[in-house]
């Protein structure tokens, strides 16, 4: 069984959305983690745009890197530039992947704009995390 590290900035939204769809797709294939440099709690709007695609991520926490210090993964994804920029070393033998996602949480607009940019990033990342347990697992 694999261990697999999805690394965002706060941990709120993509590494959400993608831990969500990690486990979706991987099964029992790998334990899956989120974390952020820092944590700024799991957005609402991820949660919902989750459930929108039958995914309960509404019991997640939002993590900081540091707490997995002791951790040995397998495979490290950073989902966006800053996350991939401040990386903390990991002593072992880790292969890392880097995508550089948009950050809904960043839209703006109607309230429809926002969830709209939600969704179109949660199935930008559910693509990836497809191909992601397809090519690795």
């Amino acid at each position: 069984m694999k261990n697999i590290l999805v690394l965002c900035t706060g941990n709120s939204c993509r590494s959400q959305i993608a831990e969500g769809y990690l486990r979706h797709f991987a099964k029992e294939k790998a334990i899956i983690y989120s974390a952020g440099i820092e944590t700024h709690g799991v957005s609402p709007k991820a949660i919902t745009t989750m459930a929108e695609d039958g995914i309960d991520i509404s019991t997640h926490t939002s993590n900081n890197v540091n707490e997995y210090d002791s951790f040995s993964f397998d495979y490290i994804i950073t989902v966006c530039d800053n996350a991939k920029e401040n990386c903390p070393y990991f002593p072992n033998t880790v292969i890392a992947f880097h995508h550089n996602f948009p950050d809904p949480a960043k839209a703006y607009g109607t309230e429809e704009d926002v969830l709209q940019q939600f969704v179109h990033v949660r199935e930008m990342i559910k693509e990836y995390c497809k191909t992601f347990v397809k090519e690795n697992l």
